[in-house]
Parts: structure tokens; C-alpha cells; sequence
């Protein structure tokens, strides 16, 4: 089974992916540490990158505590990036108890 969960949006404005608060990276990663997952994707070089009308997805997830992790797959309908303890953090992320 293929997952493809897509960003929904993204309000870390000055990333380098961010287009109009929609993510133009093919796919981004979520790292992070304990408690909290960030978008390890983020860059903020000054310079717009990305590709054209791409709407991104996770392509893998570091944060195997998550609920929505299953075999570092991202299993959320949608995750929405933002900033939280980073400057991009992955606010759908769910702690595992």
C-alpha cells in the first residue's frame, strides 16, 4: 500500500519551499527529537526553491513515537508545518502512550 500523505499548508513563510503558505518541495522528512517533530525539509537561504505547482508530501518521518507512524510512514490524512520549537515543526504530530 503507497501512503502519500500530502502538507496541507505551511505558515513558515520565510522557508525557501514556502509558495503562497503551500509547500513546493516533492516531499519533505520530519525529524525532530522526543516530544515534538520538526520539519528537517525547512531551509531559509533566501532564495525561492522547489518545483512548480508540487504539492508536497511526507516522504518519511523520524518520529517513530508519533500515532500516525507506521514503519516511519506518515499514516495522517494531512499534516499541516508551522513553527512550534523549531522554526518548522510538523503540528499534526501525536505522541504515542
Amino acid at each position: 500500500m503507497t501512503v502519500q500523505t500530502s502538507v496541507a499548508d505551511c505558515s513558515v513563510t520565510q522557508c525557501s519551499f514556502n509558495d503562497h503558505e503551500n509547500c513546493s518541495a516533492p516531499a519533505i522528512t520530519v525529524g525532530g527529537g522526543e516530544d515534538h517533530a520538526a520539519c528537517a525539509t525547512f531551509i531559509d537561504i533566501g532564495a525561492h526553491g522547489g518545483l512548480p505547482k508540487v504539492l508536497a508530501t511526507v516522504g518519511a518521518c523520524q518520529r517513530a513515537e508519533c500515532t500516525h507512524n507506521d514503519h516511519l510512514l506518515c499514516h495522517a490524512p494531512q499534516v499541516h508545518v508551522g513553527p512550534g520549537a523549531d522554526n518548522a515543526d510538523c503540528l499534526t504530530y501525536e505522541h504515542r502512550h
